[in-house]
């Protein structure tokens, strides 16, 4: 009953928010050079029902990198026209108040009226936008030197589409004036913003298929667990606490969401060792490359996961699957990612507490993007399908009803996160040990047996741990969960001097998992174990 409660309540937490987003908000734009960038967009729009009105070819370079010159003459005035043609946007003057007492109103010529919010560029058109030598620009005085470039990611350049018609500086970042919104209604042409996005990755299939996912999710929710790999910095750390600061917060959002959550405060990156199985949302920084569980030949993505890798040039490039971080995650399974085709520095990359709570509280994945970041015209791409909704088209009762009506093995999930949630709320572990041991689903599921062990662990009972991780194994855990039970399992039974279980476990995991990336510290153990018991036999 209690957890019935619950879900009643976040419900109502969520209502005033019920604004779902439609085909209708968006306009699809794609390379007609590039056969493969029309199919994705004709498959985009199929999915979600954007009117064949809405969908606009441009021939555009199909390299990565396109000039300044290029993309004003060629991508930026030509959509606005077609916008503009459309009768999809209204241009017209805009006054605004005195910007000091006494002085006089301000008139801007800009979108003053809209039918679209979002833009979806398609597999093959560029990415970025190169320095340009041309751009002829007095800089502010007050702005810091490393910030008078104006090279610049398509998507956040066309962000600020419609203020086209206005002087709008070319060099350094442009402040966002939405970073941070908690009303995302206000996310609309009419005030300045263009919602861009961007189906993409290293094959037109890959970008293509992050629709599918995301819609798959809003169909059966998003579940499975968070992972979070801060660098464990300190206040003192000024140039880069705020990294830490923000994965973090991340963490206790996703904590307060019900996602199962670790959070990794090591310095180095999480080795390949680490087991990370049923991926739904990944957060952390900082090295150049996809490493360390990433740079496996399977990742554990659950459909509508978010990954996010924050570094420098994490998106120089989307065409690779080893490269950078972007493309890889894309390559592995991950439904939508953001970041960086040039150097933006630390502040001006997305605040993925800010994204993930702006998520959590109904934003479209379009939304929260744009709401998480303090600049446009800068380096940061977003990647995924803007309208992608993985909180608010279905309540969590509702998706429970459905799983059980149609008899989905996702509602052990469903069971975890509300245990998740009463967690983070409060209730006790042994109320919630009960119930689990009281519902059939925890008979036939490996996720909820291993929940089940994680609460007699930290209530003390390591015998019942034990026996739970033990017979979890025996129900088809994914590979790298039947790793994760297998070290934990290892580890408890070490502890309770169970010294011959614990070397059969290893060996059982070196067996199953004969390539396992931390297959030399297993060695050490069981060489460590074996002598231990021989020292014991008379």
């Amino acid at each position: 009953m209690k957890i019935i409660i619950l879900w009643g309540n976040l419900f109502v937490w969520l209502l005033p928010l019920l604004l779902y987003a439609g085909g209708e908000e968006v306009v699809v734009v794609y390379n007609s050079k590039l056969p493969e960038s029309k199919a994705v967009a004709e498959h985009y729009a199929a999915a979600r029902a954007v009117p064949a009105s809405r969908i606009f070819g441009f021939a555009l370079t199909t390299n990565e990198v396109m000039t300044r010159q290029d993309f004003t003459d060629l991508l930026q005035k030509p959509l606005a026209e077609k916008l503009t043609a459309a009768k999809l946007w209204k241009f017209g003057n805009m006054t605004f108040p005195p910007a000091t007492n006494g002085g006089p109103s301000q008139v801007e010529h800009r979108v003053i009226e809209s039918k679209i919010r979002y833009a979806v560029l398609c597999y093959g058109v560029p990415l970025k936008i190169a320095p340009s030598s041309t751009v002829d620009e007095t800089t502010n005085a007050n702005t810091r030197k490393e910030f008078h470039h104006n090279e610049a990611a398509v998507d956040s350049e066309l962000a600020w589409l419609p203020l086209i018609k206005m002087k709008v500086p070319l060099t350094g970042p442009l402040p966002n004036r939405f970073y941070a919104v908690t009303n995302h209604a206000l996310m609309n042409p009419t005030n300045g913003i263009l919602l861009v996005s961007r189906l993409d990755g290293p094959t037109a299939d890959i970008a293509m298929r992050l629709v599918d996912k995301a819609l798959a999710a809003e169909r059966d929710g998003l579940w499975g667990r968070a992972y979070f790999d801060a660098r464990g910095l300190s206040k003192t750390n000024t140039n880069y606490f705020l990294g830490d600061e923000w994965l973090l917060g991340g963490a206790e959002i996703s904590r307060q969401l019900g996602f199962e959550v670790e959070t990794d405060t090591n310095v180095a990156t999480l080795p390949a060792s680490f087991a990370m199985s049923h991926i739904a949302i990944y957060a952390g920084w900082y090295d150049g490359n996809a490493d360390g569980p990433f740079a496996q030949p399977q990742v554990e993505f659950m459909p509508g996961a978010f990954a996010y890798h924050l570094h420098s040039f994490s998106a120089d490039t989307l065409r690779s699957t080893n490269c950078y971080w972007c493309g890889p995650l894309l390559a592995k399974g991950a439904t939508c990612t953001m970041g960086c085709v040039y150097e933006p520095y630390l502040q001006f990359t997305p605040n993925i507490a800010f994204f993930l709570q702006a998520l959590g509280n109904g934003f479209t994945f379009g939304e929260a993007a744009w709401a998480s970041q303090m600049a446009l015209s800068w380096q940061n791409t977003v990647i995924g399908d803007p309208l992608y909704q993985p909180f608010l088209k279905k309540s969590l009762p509702e998706l429970h009803a459905q799983l059980a009506r149609t008899k989905n093995p996702l509602i052990e999930w469903s069971f975890d996160r509300l245990i998740c949630l009463d967690l983070a709320r409060g209730l006790r572990e042994p109320q919630l040990a009960q119930f689990l041991q009281s519902i059939p689903e925890t008979e036939r599921s490996a996720v909820l047996t291993e929940k089940l062990g994680q609460l007699y662990a930290t209530l003390g009972k390591p015998g019942s741990a034990i026996n739970a991780w033990q017979t979890a194994l025996k129900l088809h855990p994914s590979p790298q969960q039947r790793i994760r039970l297998r070290l934990a399992l290892g580890e408890k039974l070490l502890s309770q001097q169970r010294d011959a279980e614990a070397m059969e476990n290893y060996y059982a995991l070196l067996a199953e998992k004969p390539d396992y990336p931390g297959k030399d510290s297993i060695a050490a153990k069981l060489k460590s174990l074996e002598a231990k018991l021989a020292a014991k036999k008379p």
